[in-house]
């Protein structure tokens, strides 16, 4: 129901006549515990919930034996708390101490196995270590297919992960075969208005959004809400994502009044559904803003993403990758506002953060370096813009699959310079590499295809 005021408040009572009847070490004391702190889970207060789920580890240590899987289990709630506040190392520590115990306890083909290699996969896809994910993701996968039946729905679970990876790793043309095994899955197994299938329809209209086939995406994600609409109550924050989603594509679209509607159903859904700290009110905060600033009108954008900021400092960690998004926001309002010190001041407290989080060729490391060299190119600091997008650039060709749009547009930035610095044989080069990706990665009635042809005739003619 999601009402967890009162979830809390009889978890309490239930509590303190626990710790009235029992001895203090007591396993059913530590599971008092962790249910306290599955609730501050599912409000977004992580500090909270890792204080109660500490405080059951402690007692499961001292009173169960090391291979117990009660104990596995309660490293993995450690292990999932800190993937929420973003600290991922942690979060790979006590998965792998979990997963220890289950290879010890377990045979190799029991599914809590392989939801453990699904776990520790879905770290190094945060990560960005997309062939890490993907290697225990199928290691999950074979698992379950020697496991289970072929039908069932914890196998289009795992095809859905492997899917995903293919798509963080721009590698489009792998991902439907993935989503479509999942959803053949589902469609058998579940009933029509079952969630799981509404997932398969949202993860397939992810691909046609970042594709630019924005009808299509529309269209699974208007069937993913239809399920949610009849499956779920409406104050669900699940109908709240939905709503999100579609405002999403309506954004892309250039429909902005249209992406506001959908933005403010999902934000009224989340004021009334969540603590006003919850993390997924800053997301909605921030959706809303970023259509305030497509539009131009960046004293709104600025007020959502400043809400949207006052959240993320105090519900995550310093070093949170949602807070280095909130950075970079409002960085990217002040870079149009014409305020390159302000601009530069938010794009470098991004970059650190991302720095100490993230691996060194993480992909969000280079659109931080991109929004850097951005902004010195506004400046007319062409030699600095150079040398930030050029780091850019060296990490999506290692990362990035080169039909990815994230090296196209890397591309074409740097055409763009090279153009400014009168060197217009690089800048040639840098724009045919752009169409030429673009040309793999969008489909060819896009409008940064046609954006990069119009770039390439300028160019053509000074030279």
């Amino acid at each position: 129901m999601g009402d967890y005021s009162k979830a809390l408040e009889f978890y309490e009572k239930a509590h303190k006549i626990k710790e009235k009847a029992l001895p203090s070490n007591h396993p059913e004391v530590a599971t008092s515990y962790y249910n306290i702190g599955q609730v501050y889970t599912d409000m977004g207060d992580y500090s909270k919930a890792l204080e109660f789920y500490e405080k059951a580890h402690q007692i499961f240590e001292k009173a169960l034996p090391s291979n117990h899987p009660d104990l596995a289990a309660s490293k993995h709630a450690i292990g999932l708390t800190y993937e929420n506040m973003g600290e991922y190392s942690k979060a790979l520590e006590f998965y792998e101490k979990s997963h220890q115990i289950y290879e010890k306890a377990l045979p190799s083909n029991h599914p809590d196995l392989a939801s453990s290699y699904n776990n520790i996969g879905g770290v190094y896809d945060n990560m960005g270590d997309y062939s890490k994910a993907l290697e225990f993701y199928e290691k999950a996968l074979k698992i379950k297919e020697k496991a289970l039946p072929s039908n069932h729905p914890d196998l289009a679970s795992s095809y859905n992960n492997i899917g995903t990876v293919y798509n963080n790793m721009g590698d489009y043309s792998k991902v439907p075969e993935f989503y479509e095994k999942a959803l053949k899955i589902r469609e058998k197994a579940l009933p029509s208005n079952h969630p799981d299938l509404a997932t398969s329809y949202i993860c397939i209209g992810l691909v046609y959004n970042d594709m630019g086939d924005y009808s299509k995406a529309l269209e699974f994600y208007e069937k993913a809400h239809k399920i949610y609409e009849k499956a779920l109550p409406s104050n669900h924050p699940n109908l709240a994502t939905s709503y999100n989603n579609i405002g999403g594509v309506y954004n892309k679209m250039g429909d902005y009044s249209k992406a506001l509607e959908f933005y403010e159903k999902s934000l009224k859904i989340y004021e009334k559904a969540l603590p006003s700290n919850h993390p997924d009110l800053a997301s909605s905060y921030n959706n809303i803003g970023g259509v305030y600033n497509t539009m131009g009108d960046y004293s709104k954008a600025l007020e959502f993403y400043e809400k949207s900021l006052k959240i993320r400092e105090k519900a995550l960690p310093s070093n949170h990758p949602n807070l280095a998004t909130s950075y970079n926001n409002i960085g990217g309002v002040y870079n149009k506002m014409g305020d390159y010190s302000k601009a530069l001041e938010f794009y470098e407290k991004a970059h650190k953060i991302k720095e100490k989080a993230l691996p060194s060729n993480h992909p969000d490391l280079a659109i931080s370096y991109g929004n850097i060299g951005q902004v010195y190119n506004d400046m007319g600091n062409y030699s600095k813009a150079l040398s930030f997008l050029e780091k850019a650039l060296t990490i999506q060709q290692k990362t990035l699959p080169p039909s990815h749009s994230h090296l196209a547009i890397s591309y074409w930035h740097l055409g763009s310079i090279n153009e400014k610095m009168h060197k217009y044989s690089e800048a040639l080069s840098f724009l045919e590499k752009a169409l030429s990706t673009f040309k793999k990665s969008l489909p060819p009635s896009h409008p940064h295809t046609q954006s990069v042809r119009n770039a390439i005739d300028n160019v053509r003619k000074k030279i």
